[in-house]
């Protein structure tokens, strides 16, 4: 450790005069508490201090920013589009310089540092440090082995489960979109899921380059089978759809841990367990809460996930900059998070070992296993596509009748998202 930190450090030593960071990121909450605990040994050992600015209208505010000359030194941003957009334009600086690139490229998969190369020249502009898997279903082992539940194997199953669990009188699924201005992005998760898993990654790709028409049979058929579990008028779907957008994406598990559950399964990245723990901290994995992955629907596209990551970019090339954007990078910095629980490492010198339960460590496997791996489709869209999916998703989930409407607007946005 002590080693890594005076790599990072570049002689600064521990002064406490060695000059301040403008760090815009995202978290909030149980994850800004492991943001800080992440940044406290950097600061400690450089002398540098990272002033944190949080926004989930960060896209927004990276925007005005950059266009008035003032972005902040760094940026942490849970969608690399937007920076890419940044690199595209010349207003970020490459990190080649910054990063140990042969110990990057032994240390991590060439497909995350191909994400942080936009402009396939070579250069790169992002990194990635901490990901997520998508596509988990999370469930309490203790409900389902009281009602005789079992876990489905195939989609079929699932579509079983959730009919069963319905007349038996309860909703079968938590779903909650609420994001401030970026609700709606936890309903997209379910459709990239099934886009990728039922008809597969070329389509997949096409749909995130603009090239795939909303309205295409592939993605209408998408977002009929998000509304099979919706159910009709959301009956599926605990609080109906009123609830479902109203409430926050990090209260989702809230009703299938109440006594007696109000549903039963829930979609989420690997991350949300945080927001379980830090809602009732008694609650324990595998015991009281366990995941399985989301059925394959296809099997042609059998061991598809979608995965999701933090990246990094530098707006102002200061030699602060360049110290986080180096620490970020490595293993020691990365197991922080790891070890609080919500991440999982990018880099694989993490240890398994130094995940803090079995489901952690299982989702760094699923990581490392995954077949057929894609990143987050609206992630990776422009910023006006993806608004209009987010919100149009909101729109469905509050009346699936109008679909036809919807997907048509979302074909007018992506005639000219993909245009600037």
């Amino acid at each position: 450790m002590a080693a890594v930190f005076t790599a990072v450090a570049c002689g600064t030593g521990s002064s406490q005069n060695a000059g301040t960071i403008h760090f815009l990121g995202v978290w909030s909450g149980a994850e800004q508490a492991s943001w800080f605990a992440v940044l406290k040994p950097f600061e400690d050992s450089t002398g540098i201090k990272v002033s944190y600015e949080a926004s989930r209208d960060q896209d927004a505010i990276l925007t005005s920013t950059v266009a008035a000359g003032n972005p902040p030194d760094v940026a942490g941003a849970p969608s690399p589009q937007l920076l890419s957009q940044f690199a595209k334009q010349g207003k970020l600086k490459a990190l080649n310089d910054a990063v140990d690139m042969s110990a990057l490229q032994a240390n991590t998969a060439a497909s995350w540092i191909k994400l942080g190369e936009p402009l396939n020249d070579g250069k790169l502009y992002q990194v990635f440090a901490w990901g997520a898997v998508k596509g988990l279903i999370w469930y309490d082992p203790k409900n389902f082995q009281a009602k005789g539940y079992n876990v489905p194997k195939s989609w079929t199953d699932l579509q079983s489960l959730q009919s069963t669990i319905k007349s038996s009188g309860t909703t079968p699924w938590c779903v909650t979109v609420e994001s401030g201005s970026a609700t709606g992005w936890a309903a997209s998760d379910w459709l990239k899921e099934i886009v990728l898993s039922q008809s597969g990654p070329d389509v997949y790709d096409k749909w995130v380059a603009g090239t795939q028409k909303w309205s295409s049979p592939e993605i209408k058929q998408a977002w009929q089978t998000f509304g099979s579990v919706l159910g009709p008028r959301g009956s599926y779907v605990y609080g109906g759809p009123q609830y479902v957008v109203a409430t926050n994406f990090g209260d989702v598990g809230t009703p299938m841990f109440a006594n007696p559950p109000k549903c039963y399964m829930l979609n989420q990245a690997s991350f949300i367990t945080s927001f379980f723990t830090s809602a009732n901290p008694s609650l324990q994995p595998v015991t009281d809460f366990n995941f399985f992955p989301l059925p394959d629907i296809n099997p042609q596209f059998t061991g598809a996930h979608v995965v999701a990551g933090d990246s990094f970019a530098m707006f102002k090339d200061t030699p602060q900059a360049r110290k986080l954007i180096a620490y970020l990078t490595t293993a020691d910095a990365q197991a922080i998070w790891v070890k609080r629980g919500g991440k999982l490492a990018v880099n694989k010198q993490v240890s398994l070992d130094l995940y803090p339960d079995a489901l952690s460590k299982e989702s760094a496997q699923i990581i490392v296993n995954t077949q057929i791996g894609k990143y987050d489709a609206t992630d990776q869209m422009p910023a006006d596509m993806k608004a209009a999916a987010w919100a149009d998703l909101v729109k469905f989930i509050q009346n699936q009748g109008q679909l036809d409407s919807l997907l048509a607007h979302l074909d007018s946005v992506q005639a000219s998202a993909y245009k600037s």
